[in-house]
């Protein structure tokens, strides 16, 4: 028999964890599953994640309005086997062993859900992307 290959964990960090990181756990847990360990934080969180991003979400069918902006700690980056930035720059720290993936996404702080769904949309193709890489197959 044998043994199940370890759950990959994921860290979602941007500067407030209101906007981008939020998308980025919240489709990832909507298209893995228990498949994969989630986690987000931010260098500087919110109060709250930002409500055109909650609304915007809400629009494909993923509700994250329970959702609360947490502090990035180090005991997550460690904890995580992919760090995924989104504009947070040198406030990450950095660990040796650890995949990096910057992606380059606007920041929807004080947008509009206008301005929030092509953000969402790019987000969605770059979880994708990032299932496919660690050969995880798309649930949702």
């Amino acid at each position: 028999m044998s043994t199940p290959a370890p759950r990959p964990s994921v860290l979602f960090v941007c500067v407030h964890n209101a906007g981008r990181s939020q998308m980025g756990a919240a489709y990832l847990t909507h298209l893995a599953g228990d498949r994969v360990e989630v986690r987000s934080a931010g260098s500087a969180p919110a109060d709250a994640v930002n409500p055109a991003v909650v609304e915007a979400m809400k629009e494909v069918g993923i509700d994250i309005s329970a959702e609360t902006p947490k502090i990035l700690s180090v005991e997550a980056v460690r904890a995580s086997d992919v760090v995924i930035t989104m504009g947070c720059g040198d406030a990450c720290p950095v660990f040796p062993g650890k995949r990096y993936l910057d992606w380059q996404l606007d920041d929807p702080a004080g947008q509009g859900v206008e301005a929030v769904r092509p953000v969402r949309d790019a987000v969605e193709q770059r979880v994708r992307g990032l299932l496919d890489e660690l050969g995880i197959p798309v649930s949702a």
